[in-house]
């Protein structure tokens, strides 16, 4: 990569969109991004039912509302931080401060953490409620694939973000080798 570390180099610099595809988070961010619309789209359009004999519509995961309710949070709040941080990777260039570079990557550390145990805490909740489920409650199984597929896609939105936060802590020993490197060698650290 040229000039200093993930970027430095070019700060201020035009916007390359080519480059920003190619880069491994932001294909991560991407997939993650798909990932939780599948989550809460199949919740929301298949992950309730209505009963011939009851008038009101339950979650089909254990008649457990909450369980769908967490789902969709999840998901709605992934794919909105998602297109944040896409935002920030696309701004991410234009900030000259390594300082401000840091914490932008530090709060990626942070937030990617978070989700990928938010995507675990809510893979094991849906597991577990569909596990549980009665046949009786659906009798014609209506539903179960996408109830299935939300569980799936729950479960590989852990590993995403996982590996999300992982390049986001070699981004930040890059930005934090660049710092000293600045500071040892004020003269050379800007060619």
């Amino acid at each position: 990569m040229e000039g200093g570390a993930y970027g430095a180099g070019k700060a201020g610099g035009a916007f390359d969109p080519y480059t920003l595809v190619r880069q491994p988070h932001t294909i991560l961010r991407v997939v993650s991004w798909l990932f939780s619309i599948v989550v809460f789209g199949s919740i929301v359009n298949e992950g309730y039912l209505n009963s011939a004999s009851e008038g009101e519509e339950f979650c089909i995961y254990n008649r457990n509302p909450n369980a769908c309710s967490y789902g969709v949070a999840v998901g709605v709040l992934a794919f909105l931080t998602c297109l944040l941080y896409l935002a920030l990777d696309v701004y991410f260039p234009q900030i000259s401060s390594v300082k401000d570079r840091k914490k932008a990557v530090l709060s990626d550390i942070g937030v990617s953490a978070f989700w990928a145990f938010l995507w675990f805490v809510g893979f094991c909740y849906l597991a577990n409620q569909w596990q549980v489920s009665k046949p009786k409650d659906n009798p014609l199984n209506e539903g179960t694939d996408a109830a299935r597929a939300a569980i799936a896609f729950s479960f590989f939105s852990i590993f995403t973000w996982s590996l999300t936060a992982a390049l986001a802590v070699r981004r930040f020993k890059d930005l934090s080798f660049q710092e000293e490197y600045s500071t040892l060698f004020p003269a050379s650290a800007q060619p």
